[in-house]
């Protein structure tokens, strides 16, 4: 089957999922918008205890096998997600830059609930640059793997509506990182006639604009609105190649 960017638009039409989901061409980032409707532990080795995934993902709204239709997993072991973690983020709560790690397949699916948020990717600055201000906009460099300088300005920035997945591939995954910034509100400058809106602070522009689906929301951020966050939880869907029962992890400990 074919894996470019075509072949999963035409996918993702087949099972009534917004067409546009590619953007900007070629980066292996998905945006899918109204992605829900209106209505595992792994151990130090990367190895999954595995347990059943619960009702309200495989029966309804049945959020794995929405996934599987994407195609996003098809390259993966098992070919969908089987593990989801599910966190909480209160205003002025954000997640640092970081990668997801070898003990993954290289996609990720972030699926929001509730409020909004602002999701960017960062990449490491290049050797021999001079010290850059970190992520958060400190005035330390910011440092991850093994000592390397985070790069301040993101390379892409997706604003993440209530009830969307986000599914993240190729470079984006596995070269870059990704993280959520730890403030109360999103403030944006006026939108311009011939290009996307962009946030005041940073200065860098929403590469999904095109691609939201909330009118009202869109409204306000082309005006130059302050809009602020409120309590949002992620369903972050991911598929880990090693699995073990309990009962056989627990055999093996017991045998040592």
């Amino acid at each position: 089957m074919a894996s470019s960017s075509q072949a999963w638009i035409e996918s993702i039409a087949k099972h009534a999922i917004p067409p546009n989901a590619s953007f900007p061409e070629g980066t292996g980032v998905y945006y899918i918008p109204n992605f829900v409707t209106v209505r595992g532990e792994i151990t130090p080795k990367n190895v999954l205890l595995a347990r059943e995934l619960p009702a309200f993902v495989t029966s309804y709204p049945d959020i794995i096998s929405r996934l599987k239709a994407t195609e996003a997993f098809e390259g993966s072991p098992h070919g969908q997600p089987n593990h989801i973690i599910m966190n909480e983020y209160l205003p002025g709560q954000g997640i640092m830059p970081h990668e997801d790690g070898p003990a993954y397949h290289p996609v990720v699916a972030t699926i929001s609930l509730g409020g909004h948020a602002l999701f960017h990717y960062f990449r490491y600055s290049p050797e021999g640059e001079g010290d850059a201000e970190d992520a958060e906009g400190a005035k330390e460099p910011s440092t991850s793997n093994h000592g390397r300088r985070i790069d301040p300005r993101p390379v892409l920035t997706v604003l993440l509506e209530p009830r969307s997945v986000v599914i993240t591939t190729g470079t984006l995954y596995k070269t870059h990182l990704h993280g959520i910034r730890d403030i109360t509100e999103d403030l944006f400058a006026p939108a311009k006639s011939d290009s996307k809106p962009r946030l005041h602070d940073l200065d860098v522009q929403l590469d999904n604009w095109e691609l939201l689906a909330d009118d009202d929301l869109k409204k306000a951020i082309s005006e130059g609105k302050t809009i602020p966050r409120t309590t949002r939880y992620s369903l972050t869907c991911r598929d880990v190649a090693r699995v073990a029962s309990a009962g056989k992890l627990l055999g093996g400990l017991s045998k040592r």
